[in-house]
């Protein structure tokens, strides 16, 4: 039997690591793909974070069980993996509820919270609440989304047009940086 030198280096290369020596992708397609996940991740539950979505979707091209198309760019691609992780992820959260189903914020208990947790819950949503006293659009906006409508429906309700439904969300996410109001990977 044939006998295997010695490993010169030992570390274990996590699967975006491993990209990045095979060149699959570079460095700048790396942090690309990193703020996608942390885009991707948001509203996950507590137990995924963005680096889970990334890892996963780099470990299923690395051992091929999806296999990139020629005509699609490598960011774009795996984007499009961590989008279907996120709806699995999602669909499992989700339990049995409605896609159409709104979320109930008011309703919404985690029966693991305490007095603590709820009381900080409640102040971030008053500070994202004084954020936007002045702009009715982004406050439509938020009510459409806590009622459950889709963005054609928000639209509809607010009587604007696209491109202001667009700049709306982009006042909103720019916003909530800002202020440091984003989910946080644990």
């Amino acid at each position: 039997m044939a006998h295997l030198p010695e490993l010169k280096d030992h570390r274990i290369l996590r699967p975006a690591e491993t990209a990045l020596a095979l060149n699959l992708i570079t460095r700048m397609d790396f942090l690309r793909l990193k703020a996608i996940a942390r885009l991707h991740a948001r509203g996950l539950p507590p137990d995924v974070t963005w680096d889970d979505l990334l890892q996963e979707a780099f470990t299923r091209v690395i051992v091929g069980t999806r296999r990139k198309p020629a005509a699609l760019s490598m960011v774009a691609f795996i984007a499009g993996i961590m989008r279907s992780l996120r709806s699995e992820h999602t669909r499992r959260a989700r339990g049995g509820r409605r896609a159409c189903e709104p979320l109930q914020v008011d309703r919404v208990r985690d029966p693991a919270a305490d007095l603590e947790q709820s009381l900080m819950a409640r102040e971030e949503i008053e500070s994202i609440e004084k954020l936007f006293l002045g702009d009715p659009e982004v406050q439509g906006l938020l009510q459409g989304l806590m009622e459950g409508l889709s963005p054609t429906q928000i639209r509809a309700a607010l009587k604007i047009s696209k491109t202001a439904y667009d700049s709306a969300r982009k006042r909103l996410r720019r916003a909530l940086l800002k202020e440091g109001l984003t989910c946080a990977p644990n």
